[in-house]
Order: C-alpha cells, then structure tokens, then sequence
C-alpha cells in the first residue's frame, strides 16, 4: 500500500522479482536506475552504482538482516529510494537506512516526511537506534567536525537535514583510492617483503569465494570480530554471530550478485589459527573499480606487519588476476590510524569523506 507524503508524492513499498530481467521487474529496475544516479549527483563517482542484476541479492532479506525497500514516486515517475536494513544478531537494537532523493527534488520537505515514516517503521520493529552513512561533496564552506576528535564533513545541505531530523554526527570514514602502475607495483613488493620479515612464524593463504570447507571457521570467526574490534566511535554495533551457515550466505550472495572476491589471510604457523585478512571484490567488468572490503587483525597478533602483509600480498595476487582493473577503492574511519597508516605506504589517497550518523529515538 502506498503512502502519501506531501506535493503529490507517494512512498511505495518495493517488491523484488524472482529476477532482475523478468517481466514484472519494471519498478525494480526504476529503482536500481534511480539509485545510481543519487550516487552519481551526491558523490561524482560511480564506484557504488549496480547493475539490477548485482543490487536484487544485496535487497534481499535472510537470516541475518531484514532488509525492506520503498520507491518514491511522483507524476508516475520514481524520484527516490528508501532502503531500512534491520539486523538480526542477539541483542541488536539498531537499523540503518537510506533515503535517496535526485537532487532536483531536494528541498521541498519529502526526506523530512519519508524520515517520519521511516520512524514509524522502526519503533514498530522494536529497534530504537537509527544510523547511517552519507558521503558528502567536497565545499570550501563551514564544516562539522565529529566529537571524537578526527575528521569533519562540510556543514552543508545533507549535514543540516540529519542535524534537523536529530541525528549526530559520531564518525568520519576517508574514502581513499590506489591506483595500479608500475612504481605502484614495485612498492607493493618491497612492501610485502619488508612485512614478511617481520612476520616470523606466519604465512600468507588465499582463496576466491566460496570458502573452501578447511577455512570456513577461522574466516567465520575473524568475520564476527570486525563487529567488535573495528574503531566504531559512538556508533552501535551488536555482535555478529558467524558459522559456517552464514559464511555460506555471505558467500552465496556474491555469487549471486556476479561478483569475484579474493580473501586472503595470515596463518599462525604453529597453531593453525587465521589471524588477519583482506578482502577485494569485483563484478562482471574487469576493468571496473576493485572494492577493498574487510581488513582486520586480530588483537592477539597484532604488531607483526601482518595488516601490512596481507593488503600487499592481496594487491599483488589480484593485479596479476584483474590486470585491466586499475583502481581500488577502500574506507577507513578518521581514528583508525594503524590502518590508515599502511595504506598511505601503500599508496592509497584519499579521494572523499563520509559521516556516520546515528539518532536514538526517544
């Protein structure tokens, strides 16, 4: 049932087709167009867009997260999208939404009455924080800086629509870029085996998704840590609970969106045990963006090089898999200086900034 919001604009809750292709995916299809293009006007960039084909199993609800869409609509066309992700892990009280408007809509009070609604939705859920992250365009103009003390975002249009609706700023994440070439390449190298020095008694395994059966429990407790040991600011986060059925789906998921990811990890030589991973991903094009996904070390093995080892390591292994991808993308918050400090070596720079916002309703 759709509902009206204001100037003749109505919020429609979206039903996703057995396929991105199929007769009835006209409205899905609408979304994933319109979404692409609020990345493209708010960030400049086209790393996040997705073809329908990759965006319909990232919409998709299961086990681990509730995940609900609305298109917004009006004069019969889709002008918006509004996604509420609510995860399911023990103890959790936090959603994380969406609201995505074209630009030439901004202004005339539509995300201020989608917000409403979105309210209304989650205290039915039971859930009581609300967060988000916002990438914002560069401006010469006043900023906001987070409390913790590392990074701002420009005091702008998007920054005084969630201060308006109550949310605060807690975190800021550098969006950094590295770009593959020739001197780029020789310094992974030298990085990599000044890293392997240092790292007595561990040695590096990779894999491409699915994980093989033997790697399915160290991947799935290094993935529960990236919940808890990740610099978070004031945002919430509950423990993710990971077994080899939920590696399954995470699993099963890229593959259905089309896409290849390498992990690859440090092992403890004298107990078996993963201790630190990188992962990257890529669709279809070859030539696209890489996307770096998780990146963590484990406390216990920490001071050894180990991050250092494994993005090299990583970023070498897959130049020679995806020589004609030339960038790769990554996002690190403000605070996280051990991580941010490897990737600066590495050649990483940064390209944007984005807010973590978080509201807790009352």
């Amino acid at each position: 049932m759709s509902i009206a919001l204001r100037d003749g604009a109505t919020l429609h809750p979206l039903v996703l087709p057995a396929r991105a292709d199929a007769a009835d995916a006209g409205a899905f299809r609408e979304y994933a167009d319109v979404r692409n293009r609020t990345i493209i006007e708010t960030t400049g960039r086209d790393d996040d867009a997705r073809t329908p084909g990759e965006l319909l199993p990232m919409l998709r609800s299961d086990a681990d997260a509730i995940r609900r869409q609305w298109s917004v609509r009006r004069a019969g066309e889709t002008i918006g999208c509004v996604a509420l992700n609510v995860p399911q892990d023990d103890g959790s009280r936090t959603v994380y939404w969406t609201i995505a408007l074209l630009r030439e809509h901004w202004g005339h009070g539509l995300g201020q009455a989608i917000a409403a609604v979105l309210e209304t939705e989650v205290r039915a859920l039971g859930r009581s924080v609300v967060q988000l992250w916002a990438e914002q365009p560069h401006s010469s103009g006043a900023t906001l800086a987070a409390p913790n003390g590392f990074g701002s975002v420009p005091h702008d249009h998007i920054a005084r629509f969630l201060l308006a609706q109550g949310h605060r700023l807690e975190q800021v994440v550098r969006v950094s870029e590295f770009v593959f070439d020739d001197a780029a390449l020789a310094r992974l190298r030298d990085l990599r085996d000044e890293a392997q020095s240092h790292a007595d008694g561990y040695r590096v395994v990779r894999w491409m998704l699915p994980t093989p059966p033997e790697r399915v429990a160290g991947y799935a407790w290094m993935k529960s840590r990236m919940s808890t040991d990740i610099p978070s600011a004031g945002m919430e986060f509950a423990e993710e609970q990971w077994d080899a059925e939920r590696v399954a789906r995470h699993d099963d998921r890229y593959r259905q969106m089309g896409h290849a990811v390498q992990v690859t990890a440090a092992e403890h030589i004298a107990t078996g045990e993963l201790c630190a991973f990188n992962e990257l991903a890529i669709g279809s094009d070859p030539t696209a963006t890489t996307d770096q996904e998780d990146t963590l070390v484990l406390s216990d093995h920490r001071g050894h090089r180990l991050g250092m080892l494994v993005k090299t390591e990583a970023l070498l292994s897959w130049h020679r898999r995806f020589p004609d991808s030339a960038r790769v993308v990554t996002y690190n918050a403000e605070e996280n200086r051990p991580m941010l400090s490897i990737n600066e070596s590495i050649g990483y720079a940064p390209i944007a900034y984005e807010g973590a916002w978080k509201k807790v309703l009352t």
